[in-house]
């Protein structure tokens, strides 16, 4: 993140946030802006994650475009969801799918903190983690096929949606929760502060309230945005109690379980 004090650009402290985001949390080969510094740095999420929702929804947008492709295509809507699901894991390099798999076998697999942290930075995936990747895959294929069965178009949006919120519910385990270890990302990158967090909690009420004027449901809108905090917040209720604190796999789970609630949510919220 650049300091606001002598802007290359109107507004290039947000761009920078904007940019480091996309960088972190995907595959896209995001350029250099014009007065940012060292592109590779650690990234400070003291402000970084301010500009997450939107960096969110911008990383969702080629899922929802074949998402929308494959619909038209008369693929059907298992094919469409599938492909749609595959494309944002192609984006963002399963970056959030990793750390799902890797709280999964360290809290089910490990009988106190310390070999609950040690089976998480484990790369093998064991049983727990192959589960919850499975069970993760599906119910966002499965809440995206029905979405699809009943408004068409509108699972491309909730599609984007979900990965804003998600990604800004996600952030509450580094809010309330201490690094559980001194040398892991979770340490490395920082706390929000209370100004980022207000900033990324009405990005995305502001992107709720424009998925509401392109045709969301207002229950739908209203159980997407609650049901990915309550998500959130149980992962981060679940790490306080297995391993003291947060890392980064902490944060890449509630992010996964997030997204899938949000759906979820939303398919409760239109009739069949």
């Amino acid at each position: 993140m650049q300091e606001d004090a002598d802007p290359a650009f109107p507004g290039a402290a947000l761009a920078y946030d904007l940019a480091g985001c996309l960088r972190f949390y995907s595959r896209l080969p995001v350029p250099t802006l014009p007065g940012e510094g060292d592109p590779h740095a650690v990234p400070d999420f003291r402000t970084l994650p301010r500009m997450l929702p939107l960096a969110g929804a911008i990383l969702a947008l080629p899922g929802a475009l074949v998402l929308l492709a494959a619909w038209g295509l008369g693929l059907g809507p298992f094919l469409a969801a599938t492909l749609g699901v595959t494309a944002g894991v192609l984006v963002t390099g399963a970056l959030h799918e990793d750390g799902l798999a890797d709280v999964a076998d360290g809290f089910g697999g490990g009988g106190n903190p310390a070999r609950r942290l040690e089976i998480m930075r484990d790369s093998r995936i064991g049983a727990y983690g192959g589960v919850a990747l499975m069970l993760s895959l599906a119910l966002r294929i499965g809440a995206l096929a029905t979405l699809l069965d009943r408004g068409g178009s509108l699972a491309a949006l909730a599609l984007v949606l979900a990965a804003a919120l998600s990604r800004s519910a996600a952030l509450a385990p580094l809010a309330l929760l201490p690094p559980a270890r001194t040398d892991g990302a979770g340490a490395a990158v920082g706390r929000p502060s209370r100004e980022t967090l207000i900033t990324a909690g009405a990005l995305a009420v502001g992107l709720t309230l424009l998925a509401l004027l392109l045709g969301l449901p207002p229950l739908g809108g209203i159980l997407m945005l609650g049901s990915s905090a309550l998500a959130a917040l149980g992962v981060t209720a679940l790490a306080h109690r297995s391993i003291g604190g947060q890392t980064g796999d902490v944060v890449g789970a509630a992010q996964q379980l997030a997204e899938i609630a949000a759906l979820l949510g939303l398919v409760a919220a239109i009739p069949v």
